[in-house]
């Protein structure tokens, strides 16, 4: 029994290693650098062997796009869950998300199809990729006092707090912004706004 364990604790050690060796050569060349053959190099496999865990290369950025998920959803909900009004919350998560992009900046690529050609229909069935909606989505149903989720006013203005974060977020990723205090200026008037709008 130890041993099946150790094996099974092997596998995904080597799984992890993949990944990490992944992101690492993004963070070093790009989006476009990566592939199954350097992957393998890096962390000194053969190429083979990084197949038993991953079909191919987009297999592994799903993966990497589900964790970036995951992770982002963790912040956001400890962001949510140190305030106690909508309206904090909601300029909480959103700040939060602007500095998860920057943070996690090849990732946040990744994830969204910026300076990357990714399988953005394969990301977007993720059941991760819904985890932030689903947290931002109650907050805004909280303060608009709206009880159905589903409702295409959320919907609305889900879509405007996300175009105004995810575009400031884009033209900064692409090194096209001004200094870092004008753009968290901008984003908290343009959060702050939004806020304030959606308030009855």
């Amino acid at each position: 029994m130890a041993s099946k364990d150790r094996i099974l604790r092997l596998k995904e050690e080597t799984r992890v290693n993949i990944l990490e060796a992944a992101l690492d050569i993004v963070k070093e060349e790009g989006w476009q650098a990566l592939s199954m053959r350097k992957i393998a190099d890096k962390i000194e496999y053969t190429a083979p062997i990084i197949y038993e865990y991953f079909a191919n290369k987009e297999a592994i950025l799903l993966e990497l796009n589900r964790q970036g998920y995951l992770k982002l959803a963790k912040e956001l909900q400890q962001a949510k869950d140190a305030h106690a009004t909508p309206a904090e919350q909601l300029e909480a998560m959103w700040l939060t998300y602007w500095n998860f992009a920057f943070a996690n900046k090849e990732l946040y690529q990744g994830m969204f199809g910026i300076t990357t050609s990714c399988a953005c229909e394969m990301v977007n069935k993720l059941p991760e990729a819904e985890l932030p909606w689903d947290i931002i989505t109650a907050s805004i149903g909280e303060l608009m006092k709206i009880e159905d989720m589903d409702s295409e006013i959320i919907c609305t203005k889900y879509y405007t707090f996300w175009s105004i974060v995810h575009g400031l977020v884009s033209i900064n990723l692409l090194d096209r912004g001004n200094s870092d205090a004008i753009n968290r200026q901008v984003l908290r008037d343009a959060i702050t706004g939004i806020i304030r709008s959606i308030t009855p």
